[in-house]
């Protein structure tokens, strides 16, 4: 079955299909920081975490390190 057909029995743009995700650089090294801030203050969650990381200069909002 062609892409164009699978898609549209699911009713799904192909554009959709085709997307891949960027990864950012320093991806390691964020996350090794906010394990670092959990482990640290074990009792914080996401929204203070990411508190900490802006301030310490990380551009990241509180969605991504919910996740």
């Amino acid at each position: 079955m062609s892409e164009r057909r699978a898609c549209q029995a699911v009713e799904q743009h192909r554009s959709t299909q085709r997307y891949r995700a960027k990864e950012r650089d320093d991806e390691k090294e964020l996350v090794e920081t906010m394990h670092e801030l959990a482990h640290q203050y074990p009792r914080y969650g996401h929204r203070r975490i990411c508190a900490l990381l802006q301030r310490a200069g990380w551009r990241v909002n509180k969605k991504r390190v919910q996740r």
